[in-house]
């Protein structure tokens, strides 16, 4: 199997989480410690809330994997829940605003929001970050590199250039930021704008990018509209919960521009540029390594805009479900931010699209037999 497909099933306080990845070559060294490291990462950050005390987020590989090798076969994995209290919590009395708590109960014409929020919540992400890094390990294979930082968040924003300026310290700035950032400078604004929320009993949004590097052009199709990259990501990172705007390299900006400033020219590869992406390069990368629903050699540029979470401390106005009579939203145990811990979904997303794509750009069953079609393959950019 090629097409590389995924699914998860499971709820916010029930058992276990779990999910099943199709489609990886055999013969890929899967390094189940590097998919719990991503788990822990998703669980970090200045503003979380208590569930992130409770939960100590470990993957249980269940099938697909013998001596540490994909098989080939589906990967099944799985995240038991320490807080797997389902069957003892109450059915909430109102709908969260914000939430699809009250659109889920009218979907099913019944008034128990308990069955729509266990599945919404955004708990079920943490089995797609276990996913994702199971697709990064495929990536990494081909030199490709996913990588995700918070750019703005409560409305203040890190400097532009920050991924640029981290250069190679980009990891070692994340890894020692509270909020998966890489402007140093930033961090205590943030901080502050978070406890001034919670004291407040709000909550703040803000902007994640994910970058991926190394990526070669041809990923993608300008064919099949369901299978341009462009569409296959903004779905993927939209259907993580909470996110609301998704943009490609300039993005919104580029409507404000003419012609003459949105678009990369083609020249040639610059000497001592060491990506084998044949001759050509762009001259800058404004289309965020997108053209035509195909990448292009460019790196990939993706931004995310968040919403604040909708439960609030401070409850907002809710209709209790029985008697109709106005009342405060039901208040549930919530982060003040998730931005960072999305950023960290946000890579896992991007990461299982490009890895959906490059195997279906490469093909094989083994991943022997993806290294020989991405070699003849280079050699054919070589000619062009």
């Amino acid at each position: 199997m090629t097409e590389l497909r995924w699914t998860t099933a499971g709820e916010s306080h029930g058992h276990s989480l779990v999910g099943i990845l199709e489609g990886l070559p055999y013969g890929l060294a899967l390094d189940v410690a590097l998919i719990d490291e991503e788990l822990t990462r998703r669980q970090a950050g200045f503003g979380r809330g208590g569930r992130m005390q409770i939960e100590r987020d470990r993957v249980h590989v269940l099938g697909g994997l013998r001596a540490g090798m994909t098989l080939g076969s589906p990967l099944a994995l799985a995240i038991e829940n320490k807080d797997a209290t389902l069957e003892k919590l109450p059915d909430p009395s109102s709908p969260r605003p914000g939430h699809a708590d009250l659109a889920g109960c009218q979907q099913l014409g019944v008034r128990d929001a308990r069955a729509v929020l266990e599945r919404a919540s955004s708990r079920e992400t943490a089995m797609r970050v276990a996913l994702g890094a199971a697709a990064r390990q495929l990536l990494h294979e081909f030199g490709i590199e996913v990588f995700g930082y918070v750019r703005e968040l409560g409305g203040l924003a890190a400097r532009n250039d920050a991924f640029e300026a981290a250069g190679s310290e980009r990891r070692a700035l994340r890894s020692a930021s509270a909020f998966q950032g890489l402007d140093a400078q930033q961090e205590a604004s943030w901080r502050a704008a978070v406890e001034d929320a919670r004291n407040a009993g709000d909550t703040l949004g803000g902007i994640f990018e994910v970058r991926a590097t190394g990526v070669p052009p041809g990923l993608g199709s300008y064919v099949d509209p369901a299978q341009r990259l462009t569409a296959r990501l903004g779905s993927a990172l939209f259907s993580i919960p909470a996110m609301k705007g998704v943009e490609i390299g300039l993005g919104f900006e580029a409507a404000r521009l003419r012609g003459s400033k949105v678009h990369d020219e083609i020249v040639n590869r610059e000497a001592g540029d060491t990506r084998p992406f044949g001759r050509f390069a762009r001259s800058s990368n404004r289309a965020g390594g997108l053209e035509g629903g195909l990448t292009n050699g460019e790196d990939l540029i993706v931004r995310v805009a968040m919403k604040p979470i909708p439960t609030l401390r401070r409850s907002l106005a809710s209709m209790d479900f029985e008697s109709g009579a106005a009342t405060p939203a039901t208040y549930q145990r919530s982060d003040v931010t998730s931005v960072p811990s999305a950023s960290v979904v946000g890579e896992a997303m991007v990461a299982l699209e490009l890895a959906r794509a490059l195997r279906s750009k490469l093909g094989g069953d083994s991943l022997a037999q993806m290294h020989s079609a991405f070699e003849h393959y280079l050699r054919g950019l070589a000619q062009l």
